[in-house]
This record gives C-alpha cells, structure tokens and sequence, in this order.
C-alpha cells in the first residue's frame, strides 16, 4: 500500500429515525456536531492526509466555511443513498489518491485516533479491517408466536470506520451498481478481511435517545441552573393566569402577553441557564404580534431551545409572590400544566406561593411577582 491515507465521511442521510427537525449528524453533541466529532479526530490523526466530507447539495458552502481551518478536508455532494455517496467520496480523491482509504458514517462521533492506528496497522496484511464487537446478548428469531434461538457464535456488531486499499475499493465500486449493506460487502469473495476489537464509543445514533447513550462515553456531564423573576401588576378583569391555570379572580394581571407571571420567570429562568438573553429578547413587549399571547408559547420556545442543545430540564421551582388570589387549591393543576409544557414528570415540578405579610406593593395586593430557578442536565465535549 502507497503512502497517505484519506478518510471519506458519508453525513449525506436525511437521519430521520434519530428525531429531531435537522438531520442526525448536524445534531449538536456537547457543544459540536456529530459531523464535527470525526472531522476533527481526523484533523488530529497524524496518519490522514486528506479528508473528504459528504453530505447535501444544500449545506456545502456552509460546511467547507466551517471546516476551512481543518488541514486536508473537502467538502462534496452526495447522492440518494449511502453506496453512492461512498462512490462520489471516493471519485473526490482520484487526482491524488491515496494508499488506503477510510470510510466512515457521520452518526458514529466516537472516531479516534487509537481506532485509525489499529485499522491501519492490520491493514498492513489484509485487504480491508472493520471494527467489530461480538454479540453477548441472547438472540431470538420470531415468527408469529414463535420464539427460535439463534446461535450468536462467530456473530459480530460491525463498526466504522472501515480501512481499505484504495485502488481496491474503487474497482470493487466501479465493477457494480449495487447497493450494499457496508463497503465491505461491496469487495470480491476472495478479499481478505480482517476484524479487529471495536470499540464502544463508536456506537451509532440511530435513535432518539442514543444521543444521550453516546454522551456517556464521549463527555463529560454538563450541569447549568438559570434564575428568572418576573412582575405583573393588577388590572381590570375578572381571572388571573398562573403558571397556565385560570384561576377566577376580581382582578386580572396586566400586560402585554396574559401576564403569566409564573412562566414568565420560569421562561427565564430557562433562557438564564442557556445564556441566551431574556423573554424580551425573544418576545418584545413593543411587537404587536405577542399582544394578549399565551405565555406557553414562550416557556415552550425557550424548552426548544434547551432541547436543540442537548439540555433536559432536571427540575424546575416557581415561587408566586401574592396575598391574593389562594394559590393552595390550584397548586397540583399548576404543576400538571407547567409539567406538561416542560415535557418532564410533575414530581419534578415544585410550585409555592407566600405572602410578604402585606408589606410592599404585594402586600397592599397591587400585583404578583414569582421568581422560578431551574437545573439543565447536558453534556460538553472532554477536549
């Protein structure tokens, strides 16, 4: 084998099943990208000359800005499946090809340079290397009511990325227009293929919550809490808005929104915690358009936000500030609602109400305030 070894990262998949509104491997994953996590390992591996990224016709230009700094990466279109995007990598690299090339999916983030060595070293004395882990679980095959066993001996989990000779797998992929279910599948029966020990950091995201499953094994845990305190003074009306329950009042809470003094606080809170601004930021009181709003649109907004960010909410804590209305028999509703709009279990959800014993203006019963704390639980990358 030649000197020099590439490396083609397929990120062309829509990555549907993993949930989310963008594709899986634009996903962020303690601070970067799925895409971002083997490019840059590949940027660090002393062994790779060049890396060629795959991906949609659509983000192109974005990603060769945002890997413009990364000695040796290129950025090409893919095509409508994975075989084929594997074939455009590899075409990228014809006027100067490597030894050996790399392929790898963008949804494995675990991409090493212990892992890149490994594979080049068996590479030495075989046609192709893949990581690989042996089944240990129990298999079954079901047919209807029917559980067969299956015997797992010689059966293996196998990884990316995979190592080839490169002249080797351009011919194997010039020779066919098949698909296939890996690139190794696409070599001739008498290739000589090597498994080597996998490693559990390559794991695929493939659904939701394997995210989370990756993390474990790529950061460390990212703990933040946000503050929020918000105040409505009393106005004409007949109810009052809190922490999303209507609650019958001789008063309602004036302002531009449904005055929601509860969520207004917890909505900053959560916006506190993310370091992104406050409910003015993202909801102008001086816009039209959030006149006489339901404030769950803004405690849902900031959520989304958390949620982009791989942040879920621990905990959330509102305090409501008031001598009137009671707050007691509307405690459990409150909690139910703010818990729902959270996407977390109620008992994750504290509501309180005290009185300022009638000093200040919510003793003399002009207004509301609540203050709220809440605790994200995500992750940052370890380098």
């Amino acid at each position: 084998m030649g000197p020099g070894v590439a490396v083609v990262i397929v990120a062309g998949g829509a990555g549907k099943r993993a949930g989310g509104e963008i594709p899986k491997q634009f996903q962020e994953l303690g601070g970067r990208t799925l895409l971002d996590w083997s490019v840059f390992a590949c940027g660090r591996a002393p062994e790779v000359v060049s890396t060629v990224v795959v991906a949609p016709s659509g983000v192109l230009g974005d990603l060769s800005e945002r890997y413009s700094g990364v000695n040796g990466v290129s950025v090409v279109a893919g095509g409508d499946t994975r075989t084929a995007s594997v074939r455009a990598g590899l075409e990228a690299l014809r006027d100067d090809p490597p030894g050996g090339v790399l392929i790898h999916d963008a949804a494995r983030p675990g991409l090493n340079g212990e892992v890149i060595g490994r594979l080049l070293n068996a590479l030495a004395e075989a046609d192709a290397v893949a990581p690989a882990l042996p089944v240990v679980d129990a298999l079954k095959r079901s047919s209807g009511d029917h559980l067969s066993e299956v015997d797992r001996d010689g059966l293996f989990r196998v990884q990316t990325p995979q190592a080839f000779r490169y002249e080797a797998l351009v011919e194997a992929y010039r020779s066919t227009d098949a698909s296939a279910v890996d690139d190794l599948a696409m070599l001739p029966p008498d290739a000589r293929i090597k498994l080597i020990e996998g490693d559990p950091r390559l794991m695929k995201v493939t659904y939701p919550g394997d995210m989370e499953e990756v993390a474990k094994h790529l950061c460390q845990s990212d703990v933040r809490s946000g503050t929020g305190f918000d105040v409505h003074a009393f106005g004409p009306g007949d109810h009052v808005v809190l922490c999303g329950h209507r609650i019958d009042h001789d008063h309602a809470l004036a302002g531009h929104s449904d005055a929601d003094v509860g969520w207004h606080a917890l909505t900053d809170a959560l916006l506190g915690a993310l370091a992104l601004g406050d409910i003015g930021d993202h909801f102008p009181p001086s816009d039209p358009k959030w006149k006489g709003a339901s404030s769950e649109t803004f405690l849902a907004h900031a959520v989304k936000l958390a949620s982009e960010r791989n942040y879920r909410i621990s905990n959330a804590d509102v305090t409501l500030i008031c001598e009137a209305p009671r707050i007691g028999p509307h405690r459990a509703a409150m909690r139910a609602r703010t818990a729902e709009v959270l996407g977390i279990a109620p008992e994750r959800v504290s509501i309180k109400a005290t009185t300022t014993e009638e000093l200040g203006f919510t003793g003399r019963r002009e207004g509301i305030a609540a203050q709220a704390s809440v605790t994200l639980i995500g992750w940052m990358a370890d380098v």
